[in-house]
């Protein structure tokens, strides 16, 4: 008997080897972006419905267009999950010939469940092409029954139809606006909002009424002057409603409100930001300062400087209304700066230079002396904001910059110098990128690249200095970052560098199987590990890692937490209503340790509060990362989605949490 029991164990046994070493496979390929199209055929073959589905997204993330044959074959797999993954990861691929495999699943006779047909219209559209329009005006035809899963294939279309621009059904959109169904209408809004096309003015402004308090948000946020004067809608019918959403019961919506009064500039409208001062929710008195700073006005000026000075306000309201006085009274800026210059604090030197740049840059750089980067990069970019092509002024002051320590103020004074491309620059930028190395984000080196290739371009002359003193010189970078924009970019440096994948990963063939084990078949605990946020000041957050649908992204994590990387850092950057950032340990956006991780897209939507990878381009996530604060479909299919708050996404928890809040650890709870 036990001999028997042994034989029996033995095949299970070598089954399950036989799984994890595809699984690795799988996830090996994907983590170096080169396509083994055997590996990937026999896998999407597999009898295991689990392999067969994580071959189709691995297929769709690598973006190998020989791959989408092999994908769209699934999209007729008997399991809905398969089928659901081929849908979405032919999206991934953006091949006009997974067009017509979307169609026929979407227009076809077959039943269809509900995440495939969503899947499908979700990725038809983001393939577009002269077909995708047409097929998403059908579904949305109400004379057309809709029977079962393409239901969900019509919610998505209104959903996803802003990205199809100028060829979006407008009058479908429309007319769903008005629908009995809540989610209906908040989507077709949201893709109207995101249009703005002109005869949809009046349904926007309806729709900011809307019961629905996420429809109420889009449709004001896209109430602006601009929009309002081309559409012809009367100022005052606008400005009306939009002063009657900044009393939503809604914080989103009390935020989009006074973001787009402000758009009208107009200091008569002060008061009503001016209420909003006293508000509850911290982010929606961030948003009536920085909506003071447009509007102007005695009023506005009074109280911006009175909350700059205000030791007892929070930090976040405090810079906001320091930067925001500097835009309508620079005097008085000017007086409010004088303690914030005199700080130890880093923070606060660095917005009395942004402020510097808002009031008009009419004296000598005094942040140019001071002895913290940060400082320096965070004029430079502000700088840089106000001023979209070249400046004389700014390119005098970024010039001696390009060799400054500081990576980033490196990489903002190379950008300075691109705006008006100078053979002169060459050297200097030459020496600059040698000395990238040592950075642990690739900015500078970026930046060095993007400018020396702006020169090339520029003259006859440029390019044969840059060939001389840069590409002759210089070998191939080790940062695939920089090779792949180099292939986008400049086919000059591409051609010498070869090309960005495979990329070498690091990893061994034992690390994958590890991995697999773990975030693919593991226990719950395992594939779904649990986080907790605490923040001073705010309730904490539980955060449930998705290791099934990210699973590289969800180890470099942990393996960041474990290092106790995240304990001191702040949230240093707060988007009222969008948005919560960490990850950076320099606290100003621009840091994280070296390397790079590739992009986990999944089918994870940015509805609920989620952990996003945030990224400077594909493939560049690393340490930083954010939350949403409201629902952000735009984000979709664009940002790693590796985690949900399943506990704190409440006004005392992600809600209290603004710019500047230090977070005291994360750390796991299973």
């Amino acid at each position: 008997m036990v001999a028997l029991a042994l034989a029996a164990v033995a095949p299970a046994a070598s089954a399950q080897r036989a799984r994890v070493d595809t699984l690795a496979g799988l996830v090996a390929m994907e983590d170096a972006r080169g396509l083994d199209s055997l590996l990937l055929a026999r896998a999407l073959a597999s009898r295991d419905p689990l392999i067969r589905r994580i071959a189709a997204v691995a297929g769709g993330r690598i973006g190998d267009r020989r791959a989408t044959t092999l994908v769209a074959v699934r999209l007729r797999d008997r399991n809905p999950s398969v089928r659901a993954a081929a849908a979405f990861a032919l999206g991934l691929l953006r091949d006009s010939a997974g067009v017509g495999p979307l169609v026929d699943v979407l227009t076809g006779g077959a039943p269809l469940d509900s995440a495939t047909a969503a899947e499908a219209a979700t990725s038809l559209v983001r393939i577009g092409g002269r077909r995708a329009p047409a097929v998403i005006a059908e579904l949305l035809d109400r004379e057309i029954t809709v029977p079962g899963g393409r239901r969900a294939a019509r919610a998505a279309a209104l959903l996803e139809s802003w990205r199809l621009g100028k060829d979006a059904p407008v009058a479908a959109l429309r007319r769903y606006a008005a629908d009995s169904t809540p989610t209906l209408r908040w989507a077709a809004v949201f893709s109207l909002s995101r249009l703005r096309p002109l005869e949809a003015a009046p349904d926007l402004v309806t729709a900011a009424a809307d019961p629905l308090p996420e429809t109420r948000s889009f449709a004001v946020r896209a109430l602006t002057k601009t929009y309002a004067e081309k559409a012809g809608l009367r100022a005052a019918e606008v400005t009306d409603r939009l002063a009657r959403a900044t009393g939503d019961p809604d914080p989103g919506v009390r935020i989009n409100a006074l973001a787009a009064l402000a758009t009208f500039r107009d200091s008569t409208l002060a008061p009503i930001a001016v209420a909003r001062l006293e508000d509850s929710v911290v982010n929606v008195r961030v948003q009536a300062a920085a909506a003071l700073g447009m509007l102007g006005g005695a009023q506005a000026s009074g109280r911006l400087a009175a909350l700059a000075g205000d030791g007892d306000a929070p930090w976040a309201v405090r810079r906001i209304a320091l930067v925001a006085l500097a835009l309508i009274d620079a005097g008085a800026f000017e007086r409010s700066a004088a303690g914030w210059r005199q700080s130890r604090d880093w923070r606060d030197r660095a917005a009395a230079a942004e402020g510097w740049v808002a009031a008009g840059r009419g004296t000598a750089p005094f942040w140019l002396e001071d002895p913290d980067g940060r400082v320096i990069a965070a004029a430079l970019q502000a700088w840089s904001d106000a001023v979209p092509g070249p400046d004389s002024a700014l390119r005098a002051v970024a010039r001696p910059l390009v060799s400054h320590p500081d990576a980033a103020v490196r990489s903002l004074a190379a950008d300075a110098l691109a705006r008006a491309p100078d053979p002169r620059d060459v050297s200097a930028l030459a020496r600059m990128f040698a000395t990238t190395g040592q950075d642990s984000f690739p900015n500078a080196a970026m930046s060095a690249l993007k400018t020396l290739a702006a020169i090339a371009a520029a003259s006859d002359s440029g390019r044969s200095v840059v060939e001389r003193e840069f590409l002759d010189q210089v070998s191939r970078p080790d940062d695939y970052q920089l090779r792949l924009w180099a292939e986008q970019g400049w086919p000059a440096a591409a051609s010498r560098w070869g090309p960005a994948f495979p990329v070498a990963t690091g990893r061994t063939v034992g690390d994958y199987r590890v991995i697999v084990r773990r975030r693919l078949l593991g226990r719950p605990a395992e594939r779904r590990p649990r986080v907790l946020f605490i923040t001073a000041g705010s309730e904490p957050l539980e955060v449930e890692l998705l290791g099934s649908d990210a699973p590289l992204t969800v180890e470099h994590f942990l393996a960041l937490v474990d290092r106790r990387f995240f304990d001191g850092n702040r949230w240093h950057r707060v988007v009222p209503n969008f948005v919560v950032q960490d990850g950076d340990p320099r606290g100003d956006g621009w840091g994280g340790p070296p390397g790079a991780i590739r992009d986990e897209i999944n089918p994870v939507r940015y509805r609920l509060p989620v952990l996003g990878m945030a990224l400077d381009g594909p493939d560049s996530g690393n340490s930083q990362w954010f939350i949403n604060l409201s629902s952000q479909p735009h984000l979709d299919g664009t940002y790693t989605v590796f985690g949900r708050v399943v506990v704190g996404a409440t006004a005392r928890g992600l809600g209290r949490i603004t710019q500047g809040d230090s977070i005291v650890t994360i750390r796991r709870v299973r």
